[in-house]
């Protein structure tokens, strides 16, 4: 069974920052995250991650991440993450 995560970053020098994306290997993804091989994170390293919700279907963490990624999504992880 294979699992996919859906994660919530956060950059430990500007706390408001934070990023949210999907994976199969979080401990990898950050690392790239940290090492600058990501775009959207390039600055503000280097993060943490503050949030990860596993899902045994990418299609379902497919869709939960485009949730967070719109308005009421980023309005629900403020609230509870």
């Amino acid at each position: 069974m294979s699992i996919t995560y859906v994660y919530i970053l956060q950059s430990e020098t500007n706390p408001a920052r934070h990023y949210t994306g999907l994976t199969d290997d979080l401990k990898d993804r950050l690392h790239r995250h940290n090492a600058g091989e990501v775009t959207h994170t390039k600055s503000g390293g280097p993060w943490k991650i503050r949030t990860a919700i596993s899902f045994d279907s990418r299609e379902r963490a497919a869709a939960f991440e485009a949730y967070l990624k719109s308005h009421s999504g980023r309005v629900f992880a403020s609230r509870h993450f």
